[in-house]
């Protein structure tokens, strides 16, 4: 029986991929049969241990340093990519957060804070999102093929009031990818979004104590944080020949947070 999560030989992507989901939606990239994986991260140790891991697992991977806010170093790095390996089949926007900036803990309300304090946030989480597909769809409409495939929060579905601003990024990085759904489908490329809620990664392990983490369980059906083992699951699927009939939606992976029609 044909295994229709086999990624066959397609060349991936990943955003802020030297840790957490997206280093794990890496592992899962190369262990379902991706040839090759572009790892980035604006900290490029990290995408240099995760590109360790593939290649002790037998997988092929490239470690690029970028900062996704930079239009000209993210063609650069999907530059890097295709010279690499020839293409770039599937594109995961999981850049996020605040940026190379983790720590959100100290936000401020949003009438104190400056337009400075916003471009963290909408820079890494919008702007990025914008920077990676213009650089990676030429090809991909081209060969008549790709996934785009951008991790958003639940903050862009239902708002989270302590982080409007990056509520409203995720939000309008969803819009985005909806519309862009509608412009690239005719050319076999689909867009899709997952919006995660508590994934326990480093950035929101180093932030939350044990009592903050019970308490904010109180919110969810299912009574843990999430693995990032979760979130790569949905991610692969969506990046799989078995989602080649989705496009334009958003699908929750966050433990009954927040429910979705």
């Amino acid at each position: 029986m044909t295994d229709l999560l086999d990624l066959k030989g397609r060349y991936a992507l990943i955003t802020g991929a030297g840790q957490g989901v997206g280093r794990q939606a890496a592992l899962h990239f190369a262990s379902s049969g991706a040839a090759g994986i572009v790892v980035n991260d604006f900290h490029l140790e990290r995408a240099v241990s995760v590109v360790k891991e593939i290649e002790e697992a037998g997988g092929k991977a490239i470690a690029v340093q970028a900062d996704i806010t930079n239009l000209a170093a993210v063609e650069a790095m999907v530059q890097k990519g295709i010279d690499a390996f020839g293409q770039i089949d599937i594109l995961v926007n999981n850049a996020g957060n605040a940026g190379p900036v983790q720590d959100v803990s100290k936000v401020k309300p949003f009438w104190e804070s400056s337009p400075e304090d916003w471009n963290q946030f909408v820079g890494t989480n919008f702007f990025g999102v914008l920077n990676c597909c213009k650089a990676a769809l030429p090809g991909m409409m081209a060969r008549k093929y790709g996934r785009v495939i951008t991790v958003i929060s639940d903050a862009g579905r239902v708002g989270e009031p302590h982080l409007a601003v990056y509520s409203g990024a995720k939000a309008g990085a969803a819009g985005f990818m909806r519309a862009l759904a509608k412009a690239v489908g005719r050319a076999n490329v689909t867009a899709n979004c997952v919006a995660l809620s508590g994934i326990r990664t480093p950035g929101i392990a180093g932030m939350l104590s044990d009592e903050n983490v019970a308490q904010a369980l109180k919110s969810y059906v299912i009574r843990r944080l999430g693995e990032p083992e979760d979130a790569a699951n949905l991610i692969l699927f969506l990046a799989s020949d078995a989602a080649s009939w989705i496009t334009g939606q958003t699908y929750p992976v966050n433990g009954g947070y927040a429910f979705s029609v």
